[in-house]
Protein backbone atom coordinates (compact mmCIF):
# COMPACT_ATOMS: atom_id res chain seq x y z
CA UNK A 1 0.00 0.00 0.00
CA UNK A 2 1.59 3.24 -1.18
CA UNK A 3 1.03 6.36 0.94
CA UNK A 4 -0.26 9.45 -0.84
CA UNK A 5 -0.58 12.33 1.62
CA UNK A 6 -2.24 15.41 0.15
CA UNK A 7 -1.59 17.38 3.33
CA UNK A 8 0.67 20.37 3.99
CA UNK A 9 1.63 19.15 7.47
CA UNK A 10 2.24 15.38 7.50
CA UNK A 11 5.34 14.59 9.54
CA UNK A 12 7.68 13.42 6.76
CA UNK A 13 6.20 14.46 3.41
CA UNK A 14 3.89 17.36 4.21
CA UNK A 15 3.46 19.76 1.31
CA UNK A 16 5.13 17.52 -1.25
CA UNK A 17 1.92 16.24 -2.86
CA UNK A 18 -0.70 18.79 -1.83
CA UNK A 19 -1.72 19.79 -5.36
CA UNK A 20 -3.67 17.44 -7.65
CA UNK A 21 -0.87 17.50 -10.24
CA UNK A 22 1.81 16.61 -7.70
CA UNK A 23 -0.41 13.97 -6.10
CA UNK A 24 -1.12 12.26 -9.42
CA UNK A 25 2.56 12.30 -10.34
CA UNK A 26 3.44 10.69 -7.02
CA UNK A 27 0.72 8.08 -7.44
CA UNK A 28 2.18 7.22 -10.85
CA UNK A 29 5.57 6.72 -9.20
CA UNK A 30 4.13 4.57 -6.39
CA UNK A 31 2.49 2.32 -8.96
CA UNK A 32 5.61 2.12 -11.09
CA UNK A 33 7.52 1.14 -7.95
CA UNK A 34 5.13 -1.75 -7.32
CA UNK A 35 2.26 -0.53 -5.13
CA UNK A 36 -0.94 -2.58 -5.27
CA UNK A 37 -3.10 -0.06 -3.38
CA UNK A 38 -2.88 3.73 -3.12
CA UNK A 39 -3.96 5.14 0.26
CA UNK A 40 -5.00 8.80 -0.05
CA UNK A 41 -5.12 10.98 3.06
CA UNK A 42 -6.07 14.61 3.53
CA UNK A 43 -5.61 15.05 7.28
CA UNK A 44 -2.38 14.67 9.20
CA UNK A 45 -2.64 12.38 12.23
CA UNK A 46 0.86 13.06 13.56
CA UNK A 47 1.13 13.99 17.25
CA UNK A 48 0.11 17.59 17.78
CA UNK A 49 -1.46 18.03 14.35
CA UNK A 50 -4.29 20.55 14.08
CA UNK A 51 -7.59 18.85 13.08
CA UNK A 52 -8.53 19.48 9.47
CA UNK A 53 -11.92 20.90 8.53
CA UNK A 54 -14.03 18.30 6.72
CA UNK A 55 -14.54 20.54 3.69
CA UNK A 56 -10.78 21.02 3.42
CA UNK A 57 -10.14 17.30 3.67
CA UNK A 58 -12.66 16.67 0.90
CA UNK A 59 -11.09 19.37 -1.26
CA UNK A 60 -7.65 17.80 -0.82
CA UNK A 61 -8.60 14.18 -1.52
CA UNK A 62 -11.66 13.82 -3.75
CA UNK A 63 -10.25 15.36 -6.96
CA UNK A 64 -7.22 13.10 -6.62
CA UNK A 65 -9.35 9.98 -6.10
CA UNK A 66 -11.59 10.86 -9.05
CA UNK A 67 -8.59 11.47 -11.31
CA UNK A 68 -6.89 8.23 -10.25
CA UNK A 69 -10.10 6.28 -10.85
CA UNK A 70 -10.30 7.68 -14.38
CA UNK A 71 -6.63 6.97 -15.05
CA UNK A 72 -6.54 3.50 -13.46
CA UNK A 73 -10.02 1.89 -13.62
CA UNK A 74 -8.98 -1.31 -11.82
CA UNK A 75 -6.61 0.16 -9.22
CA UNK A 76 -7.53 -0.33 -5.55
CA UNK A 77 -7.93 3.06 -3.89
CA UNK A 78 -8.16 3.65 -0.15
CA UNK A 79 -9.32 6.78 1.66
CA UNK A 80 -7.49 7.42 4.92
CA UNK A 81 -10.08 9.28 7.00
CA UNK A 82 -11.94 9.27 10.30
CA UNK A 83 -14.84 11.35 8.97
CA UNK A 84 -17.91 9.68 7.44
CA UNK A 85 -18.57 12.68 5.20
CA UNK A 86 -15.12 12.35 3.64
CA UNK A 87 -15.43 8.57 3.37
CA UNK A 88 -18.77 8.83 1.57
CA UNK A 89 -17.46 11.43 -0.86
CA UNK A 90 -14.43 9.23 -1.53
CA UNK A 91 -16.57 6.16 -2.23
CA UNK A 92 -18.70 8.24 -4.58
CA UNK A 93 -15.53 9.34 -6.38
CA UNK A 94 -14.33 5.76 -6.83
CA UNK A 95 -12.53 4.66 -3.65
CA UNK A 96 -12.72 0.97 -2.74
CA UNK A 97 -11.52 0.95 0.88
CA UNK A 98 -12.09 3.03 4.02
CA UNK A 99 -8.98 3.20 6.20
CA UNK A 100 -10.26 4.53 9.53
CA UNK A 101 -7.87 5.23 12.41
CA UNK A 102 -10.85 5.20 14.80
CA UNK A 103 -11.99 1.70 13.73
CA UNK A 104 -15.51 2.79 12.73
CA UNK A 105 -16.30 4.32 16.12
CA UNK A 106 -18.52 6.94 14.48
CA UNK A 107 -22.07 5.57 14.05
CA UNK A 108 -22.36 7.23 10.65
CA UNK A 109 -19.23 5.43 9.49
CA UNK A 110 -20.87 2.15 10.44
CA UNK A 111 -24.04 3.16 8.59
CA UNK A 112 -22.00 4.01 5.51
CA UNK A 113 -20.21 0.66 5.57
CA UNK A 114 -23.53 -1.16 5.92
CA UNK A 115 -24.84 0.61 2.84
CA UNK A 116 -21.70 0.38 0.71
CA UNK A 117 -19.76 -2.85 0.01
CA UNK A 118 -16.33 -1.32 0.56
CA UNK A 119 -13.25 -2.82 2.15
CA UNK A 120 -12.51 -1.65 5.70
CA UNK A 121 -9.27 -1.18 7.62
CA UNK A 122 -9.77 -1.06 11.39
CA UNK A 123 -6.95 0.51 13.38
CA UNK A 124 -6.26 0.13 17.09
CA UNK A 125 -5.81 3.57 18.60
CA UNK A 126 -5.08 4.68 22.16
CA UNK A 127 -5.45 8.36 23.11
CA UNK A 128 -2.06 9.97 23.52
CA UNK A 129 -2.95 11.12 27.01
CA UNK A 130 -4.14 7.68 28.18
CA UNK A 131 -2.02 5.72 30.69
CA UNK A 132 -0.16 3.03 28.80
CA UNK A 133 -0.11 -0.63 29.84
CA UNK A 134 3.03 -2.69 30.24
CA UNK A 135 4.53 -3.41 26.84
CA UNK A 136 4.07 -7.18 27.11
CA UNK A 137 0.32 -6.70 27.58
CA UNK A 138 -0.18 -4.66 24.41
CA UNK A 139 -0.62 -7.52 21.86
CA UNK A 140 -3.35 -9.10 23.99
CA UNK A 141 -5.12 -5.79 24.49
CA UNK A 142 -5.06 -5.14 20.75
CA UNK A 143 -6.54 -8.57 20.13
CA UNK A 144 -9.33 -7.88 22.63
CA UNK A 145 -10.03 -4.57 20.90
CA UNK A 146 -10.34 -6.26 17.49
CA UNK A 147 -12.54 -9.01 18.90
CA UNK A 148 -14.90 -6.36 20.25
CA UNK A 149 -14.94 -4.36 17.03
CA UNK A 150 -15.54 -7.38 14.80
CA UNK A 151 -18.35 -8.56 17.07
CA UNK A 152 -19.97 -5.12 17.11
CA UNK A 153 -19.72 -4.75 13.34
CA UNK A 154 -21.00 -8.28 12.74
CA UNK A 155 -24.07 -7.43 14.84
CA UNK A 156 -24.60 -4.43 12.55
CA UNK A 157 -24.39 -6.64 9.45
CA UNK A 158 -20.77 -5.96 8.41
CA UNK A 159 -19.07 -9.30 7.80
CA UNK A 160 -15.44 -9.83 8.75
CA UNK A 161 -14.40 -10.85 5.22
CA UNK A 162 -14.43 -7.14 4.34
CA UNK A 163 -12.05 -6.19 7.14
CA UNK A 164 -8.30 -5.80 7.57
CA UNK A 165 -6.66 -5.22 10.98
CA UNK A 166 -4.06 -2.53 11.71
CA UNK A 167 -2.43 -2.58 15.19
CA UNK A 168 -1.92 1.19 15.02
CA UNK A 169 1.83 1.61 15.30
CA UNK A 170 2.61 5.01 16.80
CA UNK A 171 -0.91 5.71 18.01
CA UNK A 172 -0.73 5.77 21.80
CA UNK A 173 2.23 3.38 21.87
CA UNK A 174 5.88 3.73 22.80
CA UNK A 175 8.79 2.05 21.03
CA UNK A 176 8.79 -0.86 23.47
CA UNK A 177 5.10 -1.50 22.73
CA UNK A 178 5.85 -1.65 19.03
CA UNK A 179 8.66 -4.15 19.60
CA UNK A 180 6.24 -6.42 21.46
CA UNK A 181 3.58 -6.00 18.77
CA UNK A 182 5.99 -7.10 16.03
CA UNK A 183 7.32 -10.01 18.09
CA UNK A 184 3.80 -11.29 18.81
CA UNK A 185 1.99 -10.05 15.73
CA UNK A 186 0.17 -13.29 15.04
CA UNK A 187 -1.46 -13.05 18.48
CA UNK A 188 -3.53 -10.04 17.40
CA UNK A 189 -5.08 -11.81 14.40
CA UNK A 190 -8.81 -12.36 14.83
CA UNK A 191 -11.06 -14.47 12.59
CA UNK A 192 -8.15 -15.09 10.21
CA UNK A 193 -8.28 -11.48 8.99
CA UNK A 194 -5.26 -9.94 7.20
CA UNK A 195 -2.95 -7.71 9.20
CA UNK A 196 -1.72 -4.37 7.87
CA UNK A 197 1.49 -2.87 9.25
CA UNK A 198 2.05 0.89 8.93
CA UNK A 199 5.63 1.26 10.13
CA UNK A 200 6.91 3.69 7.53
CA UNK A 201 8.96 6.62 8.91
CA UNK A 202 7.34 6.34 12.32
CA UNK A 203 8.87 8.19 15.27
CA UNK A 204 9.58 5.01 17.24
CA UNK A 205 12.29 4.11 14.70
CA UNK A 206 14.32 7.14 15.79
CA UNK A 207 13.78 6.12 19.41
CA UNK A 208 15.14 2.63 18.79
CA UNK A 209 18.08 3.80 16.67
CA UNK A 210 19.13 7.07 18.22
CA UNK A 211 17.28 7.36 21.52
CA UNK A 212 14.97 10.17 20.41
CA UNK A 213 11.45 9.88 18.93
CA UNK A 214 12.01 11.40 15.50
CA UNK A 215 10.89 10.08 12.10
CA UNK A 216 13.64 8.42 10.07
CA UNK A 217 13.01 9.08 6.38
CA UNK A 218 15.55 6.71 4.82
CA UNK A 219 13.97 3.46 3.56
CA UNK A 220 16.25 0.89 5.23
CA UNK A 221 14.81 0.88 8.79
CA UNK A 222 11.23 0.61 7.50
CA UNK A 223 12.26 -2.20 5.13
CA UNK A 224 13.93 -4.18 7.91
CA UNK A 225 11.00 -3.77 10.30
CA UNK A 226 8.51 -4.64 7.57
CA UNK A 227 10.42 -7.81 6.73
CA UNK A 228 10.45 -8.77 10.41
CA UNK A 229 6.72 -8.09 10.54
CA UNK A 230 6.17 -10.25 7.48
CA UNK A 231 8.06 -13.06 9.22
CA UNK A 232 5.62 -12.74 12.12
CA UNK A 233 2.48 -12.72 9.97
CA UNK A 234 1.96 -9.27 8.40
CA UNK A 235 0.03 -9.52 5.14
CA UNK A 236 0.12 -5.90 3.95
CA UNK A 237 2.49 -2.97 4.37
CA UNK A 238 1.60 0.72 4.20
CA UNK A 239 4.79 2.55 3.19
CA UNK A 240 6.19 5.71 1.64
CA UNK A 241 9.10 3.97 -0.14
CA UNK A 242 7.44 1.26 -2.18
CA UNK A 243 10.34 0.19 -4.42
CA UNK A 244 12.71 -0.63 -1.57
CA UNK A 245 10.16 -2.80 0.21
CA UNK A 246 9.04 -4.44 -3.04
CA UNK A 247 12.61 -5.58 -3.72
CA UNK A 248 13.06 -6.82 -0.17
CA UNK A 249 9.80 -8.79 -0.19
CA UNK A 250 10.62 -10.22 -3.61
CA UNK A 251 13.95 -11.52 -2.29
CA UNK A 252 12.28 -12.88 0.83
CA UNK A 253 9.78 -14.76 -1.31
CA UNK A 254 12.49 -16.12 -3.61
CA UNK A 255 14.52 -17.47 -0.70
CA UNK A 256 11.48 -18.78 1.12
CA UNK A 257 10.24 -20.70 -1.93
CA UNK A 258 13.61 -22.25 -2.76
Amino acid sequence: MGILNTTPDSFSDGGQHDSPKAALAHADKLLADGAHIIDIGGESTRPGAIPTHIATEIQRTIPVIAALRRRYPSLLLSIDTRHPEVAEAALNAGADIINDITALRHPEMIRLCIERPCGIILMHNLPFEAPLPASELMPGLIRQFFEERLSTLASAGITSNRICLDPGIGFGKRAEHTVEIIRHLEQIRVDNRPILMALSRKRFIGQLLYGKPDPVCTPLPTVILSLLSAEHGADMHRVHDVAALRDALTLKQAIGSA
